[in-house]
């Protein structure tokens, strides 16, 4: 017994390390690039990327796209990342919805001349081109759900959950402090989010949430109703059959602290570590690197 209990405290402290450190630097008022992460362009021009904060699939291209403190990007050759576009923005929570509109929240990129929240922001042409959705200047999303024709997001700036049928018009939720945020695609009214003290439900839309329990998690995601994913502090994958009441452990996501996880469908997982972006089309069990990251850095 006490050794579960020092093992547990030990993830939770993980866990709250996470939480802590989700892009300081950008909260501090620190653009994208600044720090010791090495982001950007190295000397010799080979692009590197750290720091991301969400994955997903284009539905109509089949493309990954990756969210990353200086940009969105995609494989190039082999698992060379190349940017998307020209916006080199610090893109914090992301999501793809089905129909293939990316949206984002953040930080501008240095000498971008717009507020250092971005609210709610859309594209609509993969990544390349952005607009201003709703609630600029006000909040940093940190995380992003889109699930029964509505928006779940994260406000870190706040530190509440709000909702929005529209994009625009946004009601708040429940007051929280969490890491990343799951919605059933049965239920519209439960949601679940990983906090320090483990996952926590809301079974009326976010309004109110349960006190968190194990397994203590550090990002989640919901593609079907008989597989919810998650994804601890030490890169190890479990999922759930039965909405989150038990867990089976099915592998580990390589190269240490994750980063971001989503899962397409049943079988199919993205996951985002220290070392690289990695997909799994086995519900966790082997996983193959799609794109090359650089280790280390502040978040």
């Amino acid at each position: 017994m006490k050794k579960r209990q020092l093992t547990l405290s030990a993830t939770a402290a993980a866990l709250a390390l996470l939480t802590l450190s989700a892009c300081s630097g950008s909260a501090s008022g620190d653009g994208p690039g600044s720090g010791s992460g090495g982001h950007g362009n190295k000397a010799s021009g080979e692009v590197a990327i750290s720091h991301i904060h969400g994955v997903g699939i284009g539905p109509s291209d089949g493309k990954l796209y990756v969210a990353t403190h200086d940009g969105i990007y995609t494989p190039g050759q082999g698992t060379t990342p190349t940017l998307v576009g020209e916006r080199k923005d610090d893109f914090m929570g992301f999501t793809i919805t089905p129909t293939g509109s990316f949206l984002a929240s953040g930080h501008p990129a240095p000498g971008r001349d717009a507020p250092n929240n971005l609210g709610l922001i859309e594209s609509t042409d993969t990544g390349r081109t952005w607009k201003d959705r709703s609630l600029t200047g006000e909040v940093d999303f940190h995380s992003l759900e889109y699930a029964h024709k509505t928006i779940y997001g994260y406000d870190s700036t706040n530190g509440l959950l709000r909702v929005s049928e529209d994009g625009t018009n946004w009601e708040k939720r429940a007051k929280l402090r969490t890491l990343d945020i799951a919605v059933s695609p049965q239920d519209p009214d439960t949601v679940l989010a990983s906090t320090e003290s483990g996952i926590s439900r809301s079974t009326d839309g976010g309004r109110t949430f349960a006190k968190g329990a194990e397994p203590l998690l550090a990002f989640v995601s919901w593609p079907t109703a008989d597989a919810l994913y998650g994804i601890d502090p030490s890169g190890q994958v479990s999922r759930s059959t039965d909405g989150g009441a038990n867990w089976q452990r099915t592998g580990t996501a390589p190269g240490g602290q994750p980063q971001a996880l989503t899962a397409i469908d049943a079988q199919r997982l993205i996951a985002a570590t220290q070392d690289g972006v990695y997909e799994s089309k086995d519900g966790g069990k082997t996983f193959t690197k799609r794109l090359a990251v650089t280790s280390g850095g502040d978040h």
